[in-house]
C-alpha cells in the first residue's frame, strides 16, 4: 500500500516533471525542483483532492521543502 509520502511524491513528480527519485525530503520545491507560485498553488490543490483535506493559506505559505509539504499533509490527514 502506498504511503502518504509515496502518493505525494508521485503528484509532485507529475506536476513538476521531475523524476520521483530526485524528490527527497530536503529538496526545496522552488529552488531545487523548479516550482513557481502557480505550480505550488496547483500542487496544493492536487494534494487537497488526493488526501481529502483543505489547507489554510497560512499553512501553505510556510511550505518550502518536500518535507514541509509531507508534514502539512500528514497533519491535516490525521484530523
Amino acid at each position: 500500500m502506498a504511503t502518504i509520502q509515496d502518493k505525494a511524491r508521485a503528484l509532485i513528480s507529475s506536476k513538476l516533471k521531475v523524476a520521483e527519485s530526485e524528490i527527497t525530503e530536503e529538496k526545496n520545491l522552488f529552488n531545487d525542483l523548479g516550482a513557481d507560485s502557480l505550480d505550488f498553488v496547483e500542487l496544493s490543490m492536487m494534494m487537497e483532492r488526493e488526501f481529502n483535506v483543505k489547507f489554510t493559506e497560512a499553512d501553505t505559505s510556510k511550505v518550502k521543502t518536500v518535507s514541509d509539504l509531507f508534514g502539512l499533509i500528514e497533519r491535516y490527514a490525521s484530523k
